[in-house]
């Protein structure tokens, strides 16, 4: 569960940061978020690293056995496409989210060019995070399925 804590972690935190940066035309003294903004994206970055450790650790410890369970079941795509795709998928996630403090670290009030890249990349943190959540799922429900079908 390590895990997706840390996955919904920096989904959140990506949101967060998005909200914060739509909000910084709207705010007089626009510093007043800055320091929320470069701290979230932080966050973002420490939690996806923290969820891609603990994903890979149960990966090559623990995967194996559902793997086969899943190639022998009813639903062998949870694992020939959803978990082949979310390998990948995470690999992106981990890279925006390393690159989203960087992004941040402008001067977001202003620069209006820098605001929408950390939108750009806040938001694709969060939609892929999305993603993945849900590719997480029809793995787990491929290893439920090929167990009830025992």
């Amino acid at each position: 569960m390590a895990h997706v804590f840390f996955g919904v972690g920096c989904l959140l935190a990506a949101l967060w940061v998005f909200v914060e940066v739509l909000n910084v035309p709207n705010i007089a003294t626009s510093n007043s978020n800055t320091g929320r903004i470069r701290g979230m994206s932080k966050a973002a970055a420490v939690l996806m690293w923290a969820s891609f450790l603990a994903g890979g650790y149960w990966y090559v410890t623990f995967y194996k056995p559902d793997k086969s369970l899943i190639l022998k079941g009813p639903l062998p795509l949870a694992h020939s496409l959803f978990m082949e795709t979310k390998e990948h998928l995470v690999i992106m996630l981990l890279l925006l989210a390393t690159y989203l403090p960087i992004a941040a670290s402008n001067n977001l009030s202003a620069n209006r060019g820098a605001r929408q890249l950390v939108l750009g990349v806040s938001g694709l943190i969060a939609l892929l995070a999305l993603w993945t959540e849900g590719e997480g799922a029809m793995i787990a429900m491929g290893v439920k399925m090929a167990l009830l079908a025992k």
